[in-house]
């Protein structure tokens, strides 16, 4: 995991975690490593994934059973405020960096509409080229101008 030097550890640790529990890498129910295995696995102190975990337990996405370790929540409620939580920052992340584009409403929709479309299985077509290069004017195999 790659560390953003301007944010305490921990926090980015606690964003890790609720990742991993919102799209179900760690399942409700599971059993969480244990914080010197997640801190070896990250090359962090095992006393910052400690203040993570107690964060993310304080919230009640998980819960300590005394001799048995640290367990993700079953409260499927919870999971799925934590995911709307996730995906609102993901969908302010992206309006910051539209407006920063020049992008206006309509044209954020467009391109997040194409983009959905391109990305979910239900709709995409394996034969269907949805990246910016298909607009172009040129010859797939050679990729020279058509007529060249």
């Amino acid at each position: 995991m790659d560390f953003d030097p301007s944010r305490p550890i921990w926090h980015q640790l606690i964003d890790e975690f609720c990742r991993r529990i919102a799209v179900g890498d760690w399942a409700p129910g599971q059993r969480i490593g244990g914080v010197r295995e997640l801190a070896g696995d990250l090359g962090v102190n095992p006393n910052t994934v400690q203040r993570a975990l107690a964060e993310l337990e304080r919230e009640g996405l998980c819960r300590s059973e005394r001799t048995a370790g640290r367990f993700v929540t079953d409260d499927q409620a919870r999971i799925r405020d934590l995911r709307h939580h996730v995906a609102a920052g993901a969908a302010d992340d992206f309006i910051q960096r539209a407006h920063g584009l020049g992008l206006d409403l309509p044209d954020a929709i467009s391109l997040l509409t194409q983009r959905w479309t391109a990305h979910d299985p239900r709709t995409s077509r394996p034969d269907t080229d949805t990246d910016a290069d298909a607009d172009t004017d040129t010859d797939t195999d050679t990729d020279e101008p058509k007529g060249a």
